[in-house]
């Protein structure tokens, strides 16, 4: 008999902001810290591919971070190096307090959720149960996964009821079979407007270079606004941040200065602290043009993860024996993640209001022009007091 399997499927809606509380707390900054550093690795890791890339490393955390709770022995070890996580106890303690700040935030529309399903013939174990529930607020439901169908349209109506129907039908019943013994499921769903937005009667038909010479028309958004802003000398890029309503969340695009660029901007992020890529900026009076674009796509995880040190998790010698009652060892079967982003004038598509902010009409010392008609690298990013962390990532490559 072939040993369970685990399908860990992490999802994202993503519709434009967030924010965070300010209190300091060690336990949620090293959650944080690590969030970050795994960032890096696994976009390093998906930028091997062509086009188009969005994605929560943040969700993809976080579905790990309790499957790292009920492993063991070398298992353990290898999650707790590649997520840069703590000890066990420390890294619960660090999620319930990042479970509870994003589900508390302020001017925003946020919610972040985890779900554990289980085949209806097992049973958590006592310590995993504890922790699932208390620190990662994780609800739990028996399905019985030999019925496929049935089971992949439970789960798909609770992601769509968590993601006000963004995502749909992402568990597939060729997903799930007489062998499957836990799905882990991480949603966050996100709606939020521009600190400063853009005007709709500003955008305009706009050339974007897909590479160094072709081109296609997007609808290009317009700002002039007094933004964050620097010219990156090591990165040779142009670094600009969009803050959203409530200021703890801001959008980051890095724009490479050559049109072709962008490759080489993805070696260098590899190799620096992403936490400090908005150091050092200044206030200038920003002419902004940035594409309207959407993005969604389902991306499977298991090449990238296994790339980034975590084939382990996939392979027979897995050791998950912490998770639930069963003679029979573990083993992941499939990370998937489904992401959605969509970026206007408003800020999203679903905003219910407008923020009107008045402005100074008194001229800056300095201007500066920021034209993204070509490759970039998105980033958004929450802060608190002095720590940043990244949320999603990505390249936006052809605007949709």
């Amino acid at each position: 008999m072939l040993p369970g399997t685990i399908s860990v499927i992490s999802f994202l809606v993503l519709s434009l902001a967030l924010a965070m509380t300010s209190a300091r707390d060690t336990k949620l900054e090293a959650v944080w810290k690590g969030n970050t550093e795994f960032a890096k690795k696994l976009y390093h890791a998906l930028s091997k591919e062509k086009g188009n890339i969005f994605f929560s490393p943040l969700s993809v955390h976080a579905v790990l971070s309790m499957l790292h709770q009920g492993s063991k022995g070398k298992t353990q070890q290898t999650l707790g190096d590649v997520l840069e996580l703590p000890g066990l106890r420390e890294s619960a303690k660090g999620y319930e307090r990042v479970m509870k700040s994003l589900n508390s935030v302020k001017d925003v529309t946020l919610l972040i959720a985890n779900k554990i399903y289980i085949q209806n013939r097992y049973a958590f174990k006592d310590n995993f149960a504890s922790t699932i529930s208390k620190n990662f607020l994780s609800e739990v439901q028996s399905l019985d996964f030999a019925k496929s169908k049935e089971a992949a349209k439970t789960i798909n109506t609770w992601v769509e009821g968590k993601t006000n129907n963004r995502i749909k039908n992402l568990v597939k019943p060729q997903d799930l079979n007489e062998q499957t013994r836990l799905v882990l499921v991480n949603a966050i769903y996100f709606q939020g407007i521009w600190e400063y937005p853009f005007s709709p009667s500003m955008t305009k038909s706009h050339k974007f270079y897909i590479n160094g010479k072709d081109s296609i028309d997007v609808q290009m958004m317009r700002l002039i606004q007094t933004l964050y802003y620097k010219e990156d000398e090591n990165l040779d890029s142009k670094v600009l941040e969009l803050p959203y309503r409530n200021n703890n969340l801001s959008m980051i695009i890095i724009l490479p200065n050559k049109r072709n660029g962008i490759a080489e901007l993805e070696e260098k992020l590899y190799t620096v602290d992403m936490s400090t890529i908005t150091q050092h900026m200044h206030r200038p009076e920003v002419s902004v043009h940035l594409p309207k674009f959407k993005i969604e796509a389902t991306i499977d995880l298991n090449k990238p993860l296994t790339d980034i040190g975590l084939g382990e998790i996939f392979s027979s010698s897995a050791d998950l024996s912490g998770m639930i009652q069963s003679p029979q060892p573990l083993q992941v079967s499939k990370v998937i993640q489904k992401a959605f982003i969509e970026v206007n004038e408003r800020g999203t598509e679903a905003a219910a209001a407008t923020h009107n902010v008045m402005v100074s009409h008194s001229r800056p010392l300095e201007t500066a022009d920021f034209v993204a008609d070509h490759s970039f690298v998105v980033l958004l990013q929450a802060k608190k007091e002095n720590l940043k962390t990244i949320l999603f990532q990505g390249r936006i490559v052809k605007p949709q």
